[in-house]
């Protein structure tokens, strides 16, 4: 258990996926370019390929991510957050999408 101070520290973001490709040589990773509403994009390294036949239906979507998790070195790629989804152990998967409504760059409260 975390208490809420603690909770309160993780910067929850809606970001816009710009692109998306694969990783060579790996089955599960894309690489996203992702605008947060900030200065520079993101780049986002995330193990959800396999829930994607293409992955290039990512690209325009509005998903929520971890913007202030450390920079993280992933197959050589350096990922700067994280994408927010869930999955269930029968192989359902969603990511975290606010509505149409929400701007980029608006954070959880």
């Amino acid at each position: 258990m975390i208490n809420l101070e603690d909770f309160k520290k993780v910067n929850i973001v809606v970001g816009k996926i710009l692109s998306v490709e694969k990783v060579p040589d790996t089955d599960k990773l894309l690489k996203l370019s992702v605008d947060l509403g900030e200065e520079k994009l993101r780049q986002i390294v995330s193990g959800i390929s396999l829930y994607f036949s293409d992955c290039s239906v990512l690209v325009g979507r509005k998903c929520m991510f971890v913007a202030n998790l450390e920079t993280r070195i992933i197959r050589g790629i350096e990922s700067q957050g994280m994408i927010l989804a869930v999955s269930t152990e029968d192989g359902k998967f969603s990511l975290l999408e606010p509505n149409n409504e929400i701007p980029v760059g608006a954070r959880a409260r």
